[in-house]
């Protein structure tokens, strides 16, 4: 993949930051955390870890198709 430019870095992350906010909320409201746990348990994931990396272009997806995969990764680590 080619490097970005400083726009693109600047729109990725404003993407970013703005996925992060609505996964943030997602969470407080479906999984009734607090705000510092749900930006703890998103900053924390695996799920948060692909959203920064350019390669898997998840940052540039919905809230709630990541939400998706954030759910999985949850339940996956609450099961096992």
């Amino acid at each position: 993949m080619t490097q970005l430019n400083e726009e693109q870095k600047r729109d990725k992350q404003f993407m970013i930051e703005s996925l992060a906010t609505e996964l943030t909320l997602m969470l407080m409201e479906n999984k009734h955390l607090s705000m510092e746990e749900a930006l703890d348990t998103l900053y924390n994931s695996h799920t948060f870890r692909l959203i920064e990396d350019e390669n898997t272009g998840l940052y540039y997806q919905g809230p709630v198709y990541v939400m998706e995969y954030l759910n999985e990764e949850l339940n996956k680590n609450t099961q096992g």
